[in-house]
């Protein structure tokens, strides 16, 4: 009897045998890689079996699934933040949204609203995403992307999508959203706030945002 309830005691005490030690230098490398809480990049790393990437990957994936769920509630609160790059010569304003004047205030998403136009002061984009972009100016790129390839002797079969393509790429270079991160290339602009999504725990997004520069 004491011996079966020694081996009882036993097993449900165990740690799951997927769950392996992390050391809190990897828990803490991995926090300031993604921002994301002690207790998430914990969780993560013993998930991943210590494979730091894999790590980052399923953080990743719970920010994009929170954001899913979250995707239609109300950001009424949020945070217009001015960003002067150095040298005064462009200057940058966005108005970052959320659910609640408690995360408007948090450090983590004002640090996301500096971060964001930062990356707007490099990389230029137009719109802030490709149901923004004017259709006019759409419609005269694929059809000059059109006439190229016709010209060039593709097969009208191929046309169509190739033309797709090419507007895809042409949504990565001038939609904010959907650039990729100036400060990790492993990101788009949307992955970044899906992230922040699954570190303040409410949804986020960009309403709108300027770009100005002396000269331009």
């Amino acid at each position: 009897f004491w011996h079966t309830r020694k081996l009882f005691f036993k097993k449900t005490h165990e740690r799951p045998a997927t769950m392996s030690k992390v050391s809190l230098e990897d828990i803490q490398k991995l926090r300031s890689m993604t921002s994301m809480g002690m207790l998430d990049c914990k969780k993560a790393l013993e998930q991943a079996e210590g494979d730091m990437e894999k790590a980052i990957e399923l953080l990743r994936k719970k920010g994009a699934s929170i954001a899913a769920k979250r995707g239609d509630n109300q950001t009424a609160q949020g945070y217009v933040h001015a960003y002067i790059h150095p040298g005064a010569s462009i200057g940058v304003m966005i108005e970052l949204n959320c659910e609640t004047d408690f995360v408007a205030r948090n450090e983590d998403f004002k640090k996301a609203a500096q971060d964001i136009c930062m990356h707007i002061a490099a990389m230029k984009p137009l719109y802030l995403s490709p149901e923004e972009v004017d259709p006019a100016f759409l419609e005269k790129e694929k059809k000059f992307a059109t006439e190229k390839l016709i010209e060039e002797g593709k097969k009208p079969e191929f046309v169509e999508k190739i033309v797709e393509g090419k507007m895809q790429k042409l949504y990565s270079e001038i939609c904010l959203l959907e650039q990729t991160f100036v400060k990790d290339d492993k990101l788009s602009i949307k992955e970044v706030i899906s992230g922040l999504i699954g570190k303040v725990g409410e949804n986020v997004k960009i309403k709108r945002f300027a770009r100005f520069e002396i000269g331009a």
